[in-house]
């Protein structure tokens, strides 16, 4: 490419033709008069003969380079410098016994709660047509029911945070059904302050999302306590509850057929306590009632937590008329060095070789 205006000095290359037609195209006269050549017409012409031409093409040369580097030709090479400040989110995700009501749909189909979630949450990481996913965000994952388990730890590796997403079972058992709300968030708030000192650098913000479809009825913890542990932490908590309002169909296995039947049960979710957690942290507190609201509240978030990703572009610009071309493993000399080079030899080519007697 060529600088600005200087490509305008381009245009006098238009100039070398005639130039060239002056140099080769015109005839001159022998110096020596003969009374006869006609002897001489079996020689066969001799190198200096065949290159005779050579000074004008040098000097022609030369002319077309210095031209060239009038007009500046750069060679461009773009540099971006990405500055970004992600995200850590720590999915809190509810698996006790009461995650497998029936009052959610995937793709028209009724799904139990946790699959809804597992849907819903593996678009809000990953992207879809709605969602542009967390790409440079760390995401990890807690599951609980009566005991908080970290699956997870904040990463980037979005493929495995979604694939342990996925294998999160229902906690079918009577031994390891509950639900410790508080436990959980503070196995999330001490995941995302165990980061390196590098990672939290590159953080804009830390940020639990906290699902669940009951009430804290077990672990230590108290949720608030845990809330009050997040905030001096700088963890915004956004806390969801899930379920329909009123009762929910529930599975239940008849133990002499093996049939399942539904039931319907009493939904029981403390609002409260999720409000006060939210309120406290500074995040904010939704009701997810099925699928489509369940979605719409991802999206919020979505919106709400935003990366900040700045890419700045650079254009190193090098004068290949006075500094070296590089072409693969080579490097040639600057344009203009090639022109005087040009010009020294035919210089010296007119004063020896090709010297000119005056008549």
């Amino acid at each position: 490419m060529f600088y600005g205006s200087s490509a305008w000095f381009l245009l006098l290359l238009l100039l070398v033709p005639l130039i060239a037609w002056r140099l080769l195209g015109s005839k001159r006269k022998s110096a020596l008069p003969f009374s006869s050549t006609h002897w001489m017409a079996g020689l066969a012409p001799s190198w200096k003969q065949r290159l005779q031409w050579a000074p004008a093409a040098l000097r022609l040369g030369a002319i077309a380079l210095l031209i060239v580097c009038l007009a500046r030709p750069q060679e461009g090479r773009k540099q971006t410098v990405v500055d970004s400040e992600g995200i850590a989110i720590e999915m809190v995700v509810d698996r006790s016994g009461s995650m497998q009501a029936m009052d959610f749909d995937v793709d028209g189909q009724p799904v139990d709660r946790l699959t809804a979630v597992k849907d819903v949450a593996g678009k809000f990481i990953a992207g879809d047509d709605q969602l542009a996913g967390r790409t440079t965000d760390l995401v990890g994952l807690v599951t609980f029911a009566r005991n908080a388990d970290g699956i997870s730890p904040p990463t980037l590796d979005h493929p495995y945070m979604i694939k342990q997403l996925d294998q999160t079972k229902i906690a079918m058992e009577r031994s390891e059904d509950g639900t410790a709300i508080g436990d959980a968030l503070g196995l999330a708030v001490e995941k995302l302050s165990a980061l390196s000192e590098g990672d939290q650098q590159k953080l804009k913000s830390k940020v639990v999302i906290l699902l669940t479809d009951g009430e804290n009825n077990a672990g230590e913890l108290d949720p608030i306590v845990a809330a009050e542990l997040a905030a001096s932490m700088d963890v915004k908590v956004y806390t969801i509850g899930v379920g329909t309002k009123g009762q929910a169909p529930v599975p239940v296995i008849d133990p002499f057929t093996g049939r399942t039947s539904f039931q319907m049960a009493q939904v029981n979710i403390d609002e409260a306590t999720l409000k006060s957690i939210a309120d406290a942290t500074g995040g904010q507190y939704f009701r997810a009632t099925d699928t489509a609201s369940l979605e719409k509240i991802y999206d919020e978030i979505d919106q709400l937590e935003k990366s900040h990703v700045e890419a700045k572009h650079f254009v190193d610009f090098r004068e290949l008329a006075i500094e070296p071309i590089h072409l693969g493993m080579w490097a040639l000399p600057p344009l203009a060095l090639l022109a005087f080079w040009l010009i020294a030899a035919e210089v010296l080519l007119s004063n020896t070789v090709y010297r000119k007697i005056t008549e």
